[in-house]
């Protein structure tokens, strides 16, 4: 395993006073959501308190999965450039149906894109490089093997920090019990967050009953960097197993237990080799050399807060929200929160913005966890089918999907990517405006091969208004309005050509004024009455004012996938709705009458019927 992993924060008593005085924010929680949460706050000034139960990065590579997205955002926060050279890069996946190939995926990897759609590393050493960056600021303070055991609000002495309350933390220390009074907390200390245990929250939503063994193993080979999918394997039948590389010639392993295996049986370290040497033997690998290097328990869970803000307390990662793995959403999803927090903190914090915007903050990213489970509840019932509906319909399937390519659907992992937040409050769009891009949709990273230069290095942090040579004006009076009330962001003002425009996505002559973590805050139509300033003032006031502009979806339409999901997952529900066999064959006989009824090809009932019939 990576020597990263043994990367130590030890317990540094914090200066004299400091237990006396009420710190700005405070972040809970030492995972990549939370350094990123308080980095990004350090970075804009605000002096920021990061706690920590541990006193090491993470132990075994847990999360690895980071999407270009992510590595947008820790490239704001200085660490990109050594996390994507550490990186190994991958753009695809097969899936199989024991040894037939059934997917082959590939995300969108244009070369107008900066960086790739996907790379693996481990969260330990994400976590390091975080770390590391944190002990440069010159605001931060990081208290390790500190755990929280209570919290409380209440009114302040006197404000402070944009806020007339302080919350306490009652910490337990190496040195005895301590309470840190902090003007706003942001809460990133997991799914079993100590915070929100406190102030008596928690998270609502579905448990899934699948259950996963995670492994990591050191296996030098020749495999390609891919994802790897096998359901019903012959060296696991019954089952679905998972592989990746990551650095170093690290594999995850991932594996589904059955119903009538014992998880506590199943974790021992014996129990784990055979299976992954079953599988590798399987695969071909029977003279494989490798060593299991950590292993873990997994089961999916869909649940989340209600609110992700609680007065003075904002709930990041996955003490808000948990997510499935599949699709690689969990840290992800994680660093979105952190990167809209930190600047929507740091500008209630430092008086420039009212402490309604996060409230903007917890509507959006509760609605980025609805675009998440929306993506990834399809993908769980398909990799970890938890009733007997589920299981009889996916064993339907598999064999059906190299015969009919519309079913590939149900086996499509929906990797994840950038969530955006049309319909937030804080969105702006001049009346009848458009622009191609949504107030709320993301904007990625760019080749602009005519300014000669990427979006982000001709723009840097902070705020970024793009015009069009017709609209330089507006932009720039935009950028000026946007920097007056945002001073610790900044922006930056940019005249694009008609060329880098389209690769941007703006359509016509258009100001499109980006936000700090990479998603559109406003479109402006090219008339002089437009009031830049009255909008940077909304944003940082928590309401604009603007009628929702564009679709609020979860999901991308796609009718003839649609149809599909709907009836894979009517048959599995009715079939878990009938009472014993006899209701269940009367069901599906009754479904596919109803269903036959509303096809207009009588030849291609009989087809559908007879094709089923030969799969035995």
């Amino acid at each position: 395993m990576s020597a990263l992993n043994s990367f130590s924060v030890p317990h540094t008593p914090p200066a004299p006073g400091f237990w006396d005085e009420v710190q700005a924010v405070t972040v809970v929680g030492g995972g990549p959501v939370g350094l990123a949460t308080a980095l990004g706050l350090s970075r804009r000034g605000i002096p920021t308190v990061l706690v920590e139960a541990r006193d090491t990065v993470s132990v075994g590579s847990r999360a690895i999965c980071t999407s270009r997205h992510s590595l947008e955002i820790l490239d704001r926060l200085g660490v990109g450039g050594r996390v994507q050279e550490r990186s190994l890069v991958w753009d695809r996946g097969k899936s199989f149906y024991r040894d037939q190939q059934v997917l082959e995926f590939v995300m969108p990897n244009d070369e107008k894109f900066v960086r790739p759609p996907m790379v693996n590393i481990s969260q330990a050493d994400i976590e390091q490089y975080l770390y590391e960056a944190l002990f440069a600021e010159p605001d931060a303070t990081v208290l390790t093997s500190c755990e929280v055991t209570d919290v409380h609000e209440r009114p302040a002495d006197a404000p402070a920090n944009g806020s007339d309350r302080v919350v306490d933390l009652v910490l337990a220390t190496p040195d005895g019990e301590r309470t840190l009074t902090t003007s706003w907390v942001a809460a990133a200390d997991g799914a079993r967050s100590a915070v929100r245990r406190s102030l008596g929250l928690r998270l609502d939503g579905t448990s899934y009953e699948g259950r996963y063994v995670i492994a990591d193993i050191k296996w030098v080979n020749d495999w390609p960097t891919e994802r790897f999918v096998w359901f019903d394997p012959e060296s696991n039948r019954g089952s679905t197993i998972i592989m990746h590389e990551q650095p170093d010639d690290i594999w995850r392993i991932d594996y589904q237990l059955r119903d009538e295996d014992d998880a506590e049986h199943e974790q021992r370290p014996e129990v784990i080799r055979d299976r992954i040497t079953q599988h590798l033997d399987w695969l071909g690998e029977t003279d494989a050399q490798w060593e299991m290097v950590w292993s873990s328990l997994y089961s999916a869970r869909a649940l989340a807060l209600d609110e992700f803000r609680h007065g003075n307390v904002l709930f990041v990662g996955d003490a808000a929200h948990l997510v499935p793995i599949f699709g690689v959403r969990g840290m992800n999803s994680g660093l979105e929160d952190a990167a809209t927090a930190a600047w929507q903190l740091a500008a209630v914090a430092s008086g420039a913005a009212d402490a309604a915007l996060l409230d903007a903050y917890a509507a959006e990213r509760r609605y980025a966890w609805e675009q998440n489970i929306s993506n990834a509840t399809l993908s769980t019932l398909f990799m970890t089918p938890g009733t007997f509906g589920y299981k009889a319909s996916r064993e339907a399937v598999l064999p059906l999907i190299g015969l009919r390519p519309a079913l590939r659907h149900l086996v499509d992992p929906r990797q994840s990517s950038a969530t955006h937040a049309r319909g937030s409050r804080i969105n702006w769009a001049t009346p009848g405006t458009g622009a191609g891009l949504h107030p709320g949709d993301p904007v990625a990273d760019t080749h602009l091969p005519e300014l000669g230069s990427t979006l982000y290095e001709a723009t840097g942090p902070g705020f970024t208004v793009l015009g069009t040579p017709g609209t330089a004006e507006l932009a720039r009076r935009t950028a000026d309005a946007f920097a007056g009330q945002f001073p610790a962001e900044g922006a930056t003002a940019l005249a694009l050509s008609a060329a880098d425009r389209q690769l941007l996505g703006i359509e016509g002559e258009h100001v499109v004024v980006v936000r700090p973590e990479g998603l559109v805050a406003a479109v402006l139509g090219p008339e002089e009455t437009t009031d830049p300033a009255g909008i940077a003032a909304g944003v940082a006031a928590g309401h604009t004012g603007s009628e929702p502009v564009g679709e609020r979806r979860t999901r991308t339409p796609d009718p003839e996938a649609e149809t599909v999901e709907t009836v894979w997952r009517g048959i599995s529900e009715g079939l878990d709705a009938a009472d014993g066999d006899e209701a269940r064959l009367a069901f599906l006989s009754k479904a596919v009458l109803l269903l036959a009824i509303n096809h207009p090809d009588p030849a291609a009932i009989r087809e559908a019927l007879d094709l089923a019939a030969q799969q035995r």
